[in-house]
């Protein structure tokens, strides 16, 4: 039976584990303005890409923006979940295919429609100064708050569904008892759904975290060609630059930031649970 496994094995070494081989050997090697690439083997991209101010701040920004994401949309996707984990209704499906359409939208074309909401003349705009609600345009477009609008669209399916399948499983006998023993509304989210949708927090939490990171089609769109994070400078150093030991060097910084966050998310939550 082991063997039957081999052949997907080398697939992944091929097409996974060899690129990415090949690219950390590049991130090796140095960058000249007039020759571009030359082969070495030298740490100087990633101590670099470690102790410039310029790249550090986009780390930074990178992972502050990718925290303040997945909150929020922990907070915005558990009440949609909830209502599509306890719902009984033959419609379910329905609403499950409604949550999952979305996804079936290119980032490009769902960052294209945020545009036309929040440009000057956009939709939103048009509408608050026809209303009197605002006496001059809104500047939504190509700030902070528009990426994490852009970003939250994109992600947020992908937590209502993980949280929904655990929350499902959880037996209402539980929200029962814990009613007819006085709790309240709040009490019985807080001491028995909420503990016992830990694994659904978790694993979404880590898929929405992941994707936040790794965001470049809703930053370079919204944000605009001041706004940085890390997928956009990987993009400049390789096209823009043809920094091609930089770029190898900012991506597998990225990489390495992102294990570490997750796998450190990881073990908390396992200590967690199990202490629980």
């Amino acid at each position: 039976m082991a063997l039957l496994v081999v052949p997907a094995c080398l697939l992944v070494l091929a097409l996974l584990i060899g690129p990415m081989i090949l690219m950390f050997r590049i991130s090796l090697n140095r960058f000249s303005p007039t020759q571009l690439m030359m082969q070495a083997l030298s740490p100087d991209n990633y101590i670099k890409a470690a102790t410039d101010p310029y790249y550090q701040q986009i780390i930074l920004a990178t992972l502050g923006i990718a925290l303040l994401c997945t909150l929020l949309t922990l907070i915005l996707a558990f009440p949609a979940a909830y209502w599509l984990g306890r719902m009984e209704s033959r419609w379910k499906s329905l609403v499950v295919i409604a949550t999952l359409f979305p996804l079936l939208v290119g980032n490009v074309v769902r960052s294209a429609g945020w545009m036309a909401l929040f440009a000057r003349d956009g939709l939103l705009n048009t509408v608050l100064m026809k209303l009197g609600v605002v006496s001059a345009p809104l500047e939504i477009m190509y700030t902070t708050k528009a990426v994490i609008i852009g970003i939250i669209a994109v992600v947020l399916p992908y937590m209502i569904l993980t949280l929904s399948a655990v929350i499902e499983s959880i037996p209402r006998d539980l929200e029962y008892a814990a009613a007819n023993l006085g709790a309240s509304g709040a009490r019985v989210f807080w001491r028995v759904i909420l503990p016992l949708s830990g694994p659904g927090v978790a694993a979404g939490s880590i898929l929405v975290f992941v994707l936040c990171m790794n965001t470049y089609a809703t930053a370079v769109l919204l944000g605009g060609p001041r706004f940085k994070m890390m997928a956009p400078a990987v993009y400049d150093q390789f096209v823009r630059g043809n920094n091609w030991p930089m770029g190898a060097a900012l991506a597998f910084m990225l990489l390495a930031v992102t294990m570490a966050f997750t796998v450190f998310g990881s073990v908390a939550f396992a200590r967690k649970y199990r202490a629980g």
